[in-house]
């Protein structure tokens, strides 16, 4: 019998590769997704066609109840989102507090109730600089604390926790990967903005690669530079 595991799927193009290694390497999924009221919430949709597709159990638990305590972030609607590449201090404006605790500790819940060995999350190197929730020294400790939280320990595991977005990508190109199934732009409009940190390091991965993104972008912004 495959080991089961809970990946947290946001529907971006991080957690969208980590859920297929996970399933490459046989292993039974549980997707699980949160609205926490982000203004991008347009992922959300993304990531459940993507469970449909592939027959994955998908939950999306919406938690936009504990926007008071999650509050401040430009990702909630606090101010406008930063423009410019990822790591520029501005980019701390894009912090939602205590973001990741919360989620794992709620994957950590249903990891117990789907009884799930481990929760797989998304984290990676190119994260490091701006979120502290997903520094190794983070990771390894709710790992210990999930290990010995409930009856069943949990363990919790950051796959990408030491790759940067270029490597992601190229695991994804080389299993197939249709990355217009992802989002990524930290704005929730029609297209992708192509401006702010995390549409500009999207499109400097696939650059690297000499791919185009497959997703379209607003006319103007600087997607077309990063593109081959």
């Amino acid at each position: 019998m495959s080991e089961t595991v809970v990946v947290i799927y946001s529907g971006g193009m991080d957690s969208f590769t980590l859920l297929h290694r996970a399933l490459a390497r046989g292993l039974t999924v549980h997707a699980l997704s949160f609205n926490y009221g982000q203004r991008h919430v347009r992922e959300l949709d993304a990531a459940s066609a993507v469970c449909r597709q592939l027959g994955v159990p998908h939950q999306v638990l919406d938690i936009t109840a504990l926007g008071a305590v999650m509050a401040g972030s430009a990702l909630t609607g606090a101010g406008s989102v930063p423009e410019g590449h990822y790591q520029e201090d501005s980019m701390k404006a894009t912090v939602v507090p205590n973001r990741n605790m919360i989620l794992l500790s709620l994957a950590t819940g249903y990891a117990v109730t789907v009884e799930a060995a481990a929760v797989w999350y998304g984290a990676h190197g190119g994260d490091h600089a701006i979120y502290p929730d997903c520094r190794p020294e983070f990771v390894e400790r709710m790992d210990a604390v999930c290990r010995v939280a409930n009856y069943q320990p949990v363990r919790i595991e950051a796959p990408y926790l030491r790759a940067d977005k270029s490597g992601i990508l190229a695991e994804g190109l080389a299993m197939g990967l249709d990355y217009s199934q992802t989002w990524t732009c930290y704005n929730g409009r029609e297209l992708a903005c192509g401006r702010c940190g995390s549409c500009q390091e999207r499109l400097e991965a696939f650059a690297s690669h000499g791919v185009a993104d497959p997703l379209p972008y607003e006319s103007g912004a600087v997607a077309g530079e990063g593109q081959a």
